[in-house]
């Protein structure tokens, strides 16, 4: 999880696409969106409306 958390809030577009597995993503969001800053969560929500709780 600690590489995920780190991936969306500190990686490159390449990290992005190279470290995340959209369905572990999903998977693991519950928890991740609680332990990133509301921006970046705000962010990703937006991006992909499929991790909005």
């Amino acid at each position: 999880m600690s590489l995920y958390r780190t991936v969306l809030t500190e990686g490159m577009r390449d990290d992005l696409c190279r470290f995340l597995n959209r369905d572990i993503l999903r998977e693991l969001w519950p928890v991740l969106h609680r332990l990133i800053g509301r921006a970046v969560r705000d962010v990703w929500e937006e991006a992909f409306p499929e991790l909005r709780p």
